[in-house]
Formats: structure tokens, C-alpha cells, sequence
């Protein structure tokens, strides 16, 4: 029987894009594969790269025009410009408001000032915070010739408590109702800081609530100036911060106000939350970084309520520190940061680390290690072939009859068949036609008559 024994297919050399099984050891089929993983993994890193830089812009929501909030969000604002960041300042009408723009669906505010204690039973999945930024106490501002030691003495009186949307008055009408106060015999207004700061001068109130989040500092500065009214005394302020966990004992010393006419004349005890710098979940890191480093130059001084370098601080109330926030409380400025200087450059630099040095690690040893696991690929289906024709030759040792004869020839050819088919890179060339020489070997023994059969 004559045996077909086509050449072998060895592709000739080609260039390094299309001869990929050449030069590496690569297939076509295998070559594709490997260029469209690659090209996924970079395209993926590109993407991932564009969408991590940090924004241009970014909005707050800050409070009232000329209150503390409002402030502090044009000194943020100035700081940033320096950095390349837009930043736009969303005036509201407090804490409050504030938070229910960064907890809205709609996108349009990033961070915003928020005081402690009015996330009660509100769903914050999707905030975190940057730290305290500062003390917010509470001033309480009253008509009376004589000084109140209690606040249920308020009881019956006309009491502005602040607009809604505002962080005062939740909190005011939670400190009245602790003293029993919720407005049966009270009268209780929601006035802003200009119009409660008027009536009560004009005697049409008994005493306001009011805090830097909504209250300028100019009307603040004409209440404790004025003779005819009185700031607060909060006597109980240990009872009121072991009662209400996100306040705290906040101590205006005598004279603190004009040390020329005494003002005040005794030390006066106030509460408060902190504010707190909070922001969307999804707020950039590099972005975080750089808001924290500015609230560091903002909060960072000493003031009439706060030692230097107190704030900002990572407390935790109602709303979790970011893990950017911890890092950056923990370790300061990254390597980057610290050292390059400029935030757009250093944020380049680290996003290239992030996204591209790690494709690299693993896309080089990928690629030296396919084509040795082709090379092993092709070995493992010449060790097959040899196993089958380790046992048609062992089938051909005995005595065989034609009919048994032509069958193992007929799967000899098939196995010949099916080793032509094979695609094999030149570097196992040998190997390939040294299979096939076995091949022929096992096929001349099968056609070769014994000395046996001669004989007779």
C-alpha cells in the first residue's frame, strides 16, 4: 500500500506583526487571541486612566450670603483657583439644605458643609466625609433683665429658631424640647438671621437661636455688643453634651470678645456640633486629597473657639471618614504630592503608576510566556501522536492476518493524516519531521515482509 506523505507546512519568515508563530511561537489563532487580550487591557487602562482624572470644577454647597459657611467657601474657592480647580459656591440656607443636595439622586453638588447631628435616620450610603473642619456652637440671644440659667425658662416666650433648611433649627428645637418646650404655649419662628436679630432688637422677640452657618458675622458682632440683650449661659452643658453625642462643650472666656470693656464679663459656656466637610462617595481621591490640604490651611489656625492645628480632625459622627481621608490624616501628602509640587502633574504621575506600571509587570511576562506555552501546547499533541503510534506498533509485533495488516495501515495514514495537519513553528521543525520519520518507520515494518513469509 502506498503511503501519502505530503510536505511539511512550516510558514516562511514574515514580519513581526503577521509571523508572530515564527519569530515567538506563536499561531495566528494564538497571535489574535493575544492581541485582542492586549488590546483589551489597554484600552481598559486608557479608559480607566481618562475617567480618573481629577475634575477641573467642582461645586459646594456652602450657606447664607456672609455667613461662616459662606467664608469658608470663598477662601476654599481662592486656594483652589491657585491649583487650576474651579471651584463654584451654591449659597443655601444651612446645614440642612446642604445635606439634602449631596444626598439627592441629581447630580450638580459635590461636597458641602454639614453639622453634626441632622443625619438622624437618613440613608448616607453614598456620602463619606473629609473630617471636622471646625467648632459650630450655638449662640442663644435673649431679652431680660435678669440672666436665664435654664432654657425652660423660655417656656411661653416668642422664639425665632431659625429658617428651615438651616442646621439651627433642628438642633434648637431639640434642645427646647428636652426642656419640655415643644410649642403648645411657645411661640416658635422660623425667621432668618437678619430678620430675628431686627425683632428681637425691637422687643417684638424674647430670644433667637442662631449659628455662624446662617448668621453673618456682623449680626452676631451687634447682638453681643447691644446692652439691652443677653447671651446665653449654657450652665448645663456637660448634661447637654453626655444627652446629645454630636455636641460639644465649647468655652467663650472672659473678655475674649474686648478685653478694653470686659466683653464679656464672665466666662460664658456654649455648645455645639462640628461642621463637617462632606462629599459624595465617588469624589476623586486626588481631589480629596487636595480639599483636606486646603481645609488644613483654612481650619488650621487658632481662633476664639479652637487651639492651632485642631482642625481639620478625622471625628467620625453620623457620617464615615473616606479611606482617602484616613490615609491622608495618617501619612499626609503621597510621595508625589509632596515632592513634584504641582497637583496636576503629580496626579498624572500617580495615574500612570495606578494604571499603566502594572499592565506592564503583567503584559511582559505574559508575552514571554506564551510562546513557551505553545511551544508545550504543540509538544503535548506530538506526545499524543506517539502514544498512538507506540501502540500500533505494538499491534504489529505479533502475527497478523491481511485484514488486520491493512487496519493498523489505515490508521497509520490517519495518524499521518492528522500530523500533516498539524501547524508547527520552525523552531520544532525537528521534532515534526522526526515524528514523521518514526511514522514512516512503523509503516515500512507493516509493508516489509518478514523472513518468515520470504522463505516460504
Amino acid at each position: 500500500m502506498k503511503m501519502n506523505l505530503p510536505k511539511v507546512k512550516v510558514a516562511p519568515p514574515a514580519p513581526i506583526v503577521s509571523g508572530l508563530s515564527e519569530n515567538f511561537g506563536l499561531s495566528k489563532t494564538m497571535a489574535t487571541l493575544a492581541v485582542i487580550f492586549i488590546t483589551a487591557l489597554c484600552v481598559l487602562a486608557v479608559v480607566w486612566f481618562v475617567r480618573s482624572a481629577p475634575p477641573r470644577t467642582i461645586a459646594i454647597s456652602s450657606g447664607k450670603p456672609g455667613s461662616t459657611y459662606q467664608r469658608y467657601a470663598e477662601q476654599y474657592k481662592k486656594i483652589l483657583a491657585q491649583h487650576g480647580v474651579d471651584l463654584q459656591i451654591v449659597a443655601s440656607a444651612g446645614s440642612l439644605q446642604n445635606l439634602h443636595r449631596l444626598r439627592s439622586s441629581q447630580p450638580g453638588i459635590d461636597i458641602g458643609f454639614v453639622q453634626g447631628g441632622l443625619a438622624e435616620g437618613q440613608n448616607l450610603d453614598n456620602l463619606i466625609s473629609l473630617g471636622s473642619l471646625a467648632y459650630q456652637p450655638l449662640f442663644v440671644f435673649y431679652r431680660s433683665s435678669t440672666p436665664f440659667n435654664r432654657l425652660s425658662e423660655l417656656a411661653g416666650k416668642r422664639i425665632a429658631v431659625g429658617t428651615k433648611g438651616s442646621g439651627t433649627r433642628p438642633l434648637a428645637l431639640a434642645l427646647l424640647k428636652a426642656n419640655g418646650i415643644t410649642g403648645a404655649s411657645t411661640t416658635l419662628l422660623d425667621l432668618d438671621a437678619d430678620e430675628a436679630t431686627a425683632a428681637l432688637l425691637a422687643g417684638k422677640l424674647d430670644a433667637i437661636f442662631l449659628m455662624g452657618e446662617s448668621a453673618p458675622i456682623q449680626v452676631l458682632r451687634t447682638l453681643i455688643h447691644s446692652p439691652d440683650v443677653q447671651m446665653y449661659n449654657f450652665a448645663q452643658a456637660d448634661a447637654y453634651v453626655r444627652r446629645f453625642t454630636y455636641l460639644n462643650k465649647i468655652e467663650l472666656p472672659e473678655g475674649s470678645i474686648d478685653l478694653g470693656t470686659d466683653l464679656p464679663d464672665h466666662d460664658i459656656m456654649l455648645i455645639g456640633p462640628t461642621v463637617e466637610l462632606v462629599a459624595r462617595k465617588d469624589l476623586n481621591p486626588a481631589m480629596s486629597d487636595l480639599l483636606i490640604e486646603v481645609a488644613q490651611e483654612v481650619h488650621g489656625k487658632a481662633s476664639l473657639f479652637q487651639k492651632s492645628l485642631e482642625f481639620p480632625a478625622p471625628i467620625e459622627h453620623e457620617f464615615t471618614i473616606s479611606d482617602d481621608a484616613r490615609r491622608y490624616y495618617k501619612a499626609g501628602k503621597s510621595f508625589t504630592y509632596k515632592y513634584v509640587g504641582n497637583f496636576w502633574l503629580a496626579s498624572l504621575i500617580n495615574r500612570i503608576a495606578v494604571y499603566f506600571l502594572p499592565l506592564v509587570v503583567v503584559l511582559v511576562p505574559a508575552i514571554r510566556f506564551l510562546p513557551n506555552a505553545y511551544k508545550w501546547r504543540i509538544r503535548l499533541r506530538f506526545y499524543h501522536c506517539y502514544r498512538r503510534l507506540i501502540r500500533l506498533e505494538r499491534e504489529a509485533m505479533g502475527t497478523l492476518t491481511d485484514e488486520h495488516r491493512q487496519e493498523l495501515l489505515r490508521r497509520l495514514d490517519e495518524l499521518m493524516e492528522a500530523v500533516n495537519k498539524l501547524q508547527v513553528p520552525a523552531s520544532l521543525a525537528d521534532q515534526y519531521y522526526a515524528l514523521r520519520g518514526y511514522i514512516k518507520f512503523v509503516h515500512g515494518q507493516l509493508t516489509t515482509p518478514s523472513p518468515a513469509a520470504k522463505a516460504g
